[in-house]
């Protein structure tokens, strides 16, 4: 068994940590009254945004309507797209993360009607294109099997995090590219089913909304990582995107039950000294606190950026010469 190159950097074990402990409130927040209600909408974004990543042009309006049994004018290819995915997540609960059997069966389901060999690993080369052309070429189908089956036995024997596992996992599966078609809804869909096995609240989050929104840093980071020969910077990616997905869904759970004065989040160590840096200085630059916390600068960007949408700091005046304002001091 062949291991995956990846590295882990420190702001990857500093998002581990961060996600940790939003996963602790989450699963308080799970046991609220409105948890059925945000499930089901939930569902519905996941499954919108991780087709709309692929082309499908339809609304989350229309994908509900479709999942309410309504009808839907549009492309029968696209409404076969979210009747597949919908049939999928029925039995996501009963798929194993760790079963290559299971990520055929899925796949099956996945591309039912939409390419004849749904369910089965290609048999022909397949490149990943770009606006300025081919961006990978994947490796040829006869290694496919042999690297799928390393793939999978890895991911059940590693003793690493499986936040990290599940990371690892979907890049390498996108660089193997296994299938003629649907490798991207496939791969996002198996990282969430991993991601499950460490909390129940992944089936509900939508993560892959997430990426919707960013897909250009998305494909971005599988470039970069495709470029160093390890999954490293595609980790960081999909850890920060995990975070603030976790963020805006704590967030929507408990939106009412806080009062709007009161941040809805509990800084954690490397928000704290962050907030106490712009307490004494304001107008410290993203650079100078990456030198005084020892954080990246693009960690402290993401940090700030969340410290930002939770409603505790806010910036006054322009990028150039404004500076932040603390609302909410830390305590600790």
């Amino acid at each position: 068994m062949d291991n995956p190159p990846f590295i882990i950097s420190a702001e990857a074990i500093n998002l581990i940590a961060d996600i940790s402990a939003l996963l602790e409130r989450h699963n308080i927040a799970l046991e609220g009254e409105n948890t059925l209600k945000l499930r089901k909408a939930n569902r519905i974004k996941t499954i919108h945004s991780s087709l709309a990543i692929e082309g499908n042009t339809l609304s989350e309006g229309e994908v509900t309507d479709i999942i309410n049994g309504g009808q839907v004018v549009a492309p029968i290819r696209q409404i076969q797209e979210v009747k597949n995915a919908i049939r999928v997540y029925e039995i996501y609960s009963g798929l194993n993360p760790f079963s290559e059997r299971d990520l055929l069966k899925a796949h099956s389901i996945m591309m039912e009607a939409l390419t004849p060999d749904a369910g089965r690993y290609r048999s022909g080369g397949v490149g990943v294109f770009g606006e300025n052309g081919l961006v990978h070429m994947a490796p040829p189908p006869q290694r496919v099997p042999e690297l799928m089956g390393n793939l999978f036995a890895w991911l059940k024997k590693s003793k690493d995090h499986l936040l990290i596992r599940s990371c690892v996992f979907h890049y390498e599966f996108e660089f193997i590219h296994p299938f003629s078609d649907g490798n991207g809804r496939t791969g996002r869909l198996w990282q969430s089913l991993i991601l499950g096995k460490l909390n129940p609240v992944f089936e509900y989050l939508p993560v892959e909304n997430m990426v919707y929104v960013n897909q250009q840093e998305y494909y971005a980071a599988i470039a970069e990582s495709s470029k160093e020969g390890q999954s490293g910077p595609f980790i960081d990616f999909m850890l920060n995107e995990i975070f603030k997905a976790l963020q805006k869904n704590l967030k929507e759970d408990t939106a009412g039950k806080v009062s709007n004065k009161v941040p809805n989040k509990v800084p954690n160590k490397s928000e704290t000294a962050i907030l106490r840096l712009l307490i004494d200085n304001p107008r410290l630059t993203r650079a100078e606190i990456a030198v005084r916390t020892g954080l990246t600068e693009s960690g402290v960007k993401k940090i700030i950026s969340g410290l930002k949408d939770a409603g505790i700091i806010e910036r006054i005046g322009s990028n150039k010469t404004g500076y932040w304002a603390v609302k909410h001091k830390p305590t600790n």
